[in-house]
């Protein structure tokens, strides 16, 4: 079953990069490009949107987190871990076996 996890530091950097406030969601989609990570040529963005159809979500102080059906496929038999690297002073995404 995917889910979503984060760091305190990870949700932070979210809160003060995004200018996010109560009643916010984040989504996680899968775009072209970029670093790759799970999958070669593709990579995660991020994006303030409301939720229409997701297959995973989590909720922080207010703040959901959420993955939709269309990008499931990127994530098949992971979950997302995001964590807060102080190294390079950005959020980085772990994808772990479910």
């Amino acid at each position: 079953m995917m889910n979503i996890t984060m760091t305190q530091p990870a949700f932070k950097w979210f809160l003060e990069e995004m200018n996010l406030e109560k009643n916010d969601a984040v989504r996680f989609y899968v775009r072209y490009g970029g670093s790759p990570q799970l999958i070669a040529g593709f990579s995660i963005g991020i994006e303030v949107s409301a939720p229409s159809t997701p297959v995973t979500q989590m909720e922080k102080d207010g703040i959901t987190f959420f993955i939709e059906q269309k990008d499931a496929w990127y994530f098949k038999d992971h979950s997302l871990h995001i964590k807060f690297s102080r190294k390079i002073n950005e959020i980085e995404f772990e994808y772990i076996q479910d």
